[in-house]
């Protein structure tokens, strides 16, 4: 079984940096395609923020995050960071890190995912 706990979040103003980090035990790492996901305050559904494939990793991006938002990968320290940069506060959400089952191509789609952290709480305030 993978775990994934995320860490990095916190209050900050709008037009500032954050970087979230989400180590993972449990399983090979660098097999793993890994995505970010976020929900806002009032939502009802987890939106997809960000996807990186396994070993060197493709990245896929949300239209509202294309430009701002980078995700990357250590696959030595088993860990995958979103570099979070002119942030605004629609930004505002609890921020989930997940995984599929090894070799297994990343996707837009929350339901394709196996393994999910407990999430980390980003507040961006005007």
């Amino acid at each position: 079984q993978v775990q994934l706990v995320e860490s990095g979040g916190g209050l900050v103003q709008a037009g500032g940096s954050l970087r979230l980090s989400c180590a993972a035990s449990g399983g090979t790492f660098s097999q793993l395609a890994m995505g970010w996901f976020r929900q806002g305050p009032g939502k009802e559904e987890r939106d997809f923020v960000g996807s990186i494939a396994w070993l060197g990793g493709t990245t896929d991006y949300a239209d509202s995050v294309t430009g701002r938002f980078t995700i990357s990968r250590d696959n030595a320290q088993n860990t995958v960071y979103l570099q979070m940069n002119s942030l605004k506060p629609d930004d505002t959400a609890v921020y989930y890190c997940a995984a599929r089952r090894r070799w297994r191509p990343p996707s837009r789609q929350r339901s394709e995912y196996d393994y999910w952290g407990r999430g980390t709480q980003v507040s961006v305030s005007s």
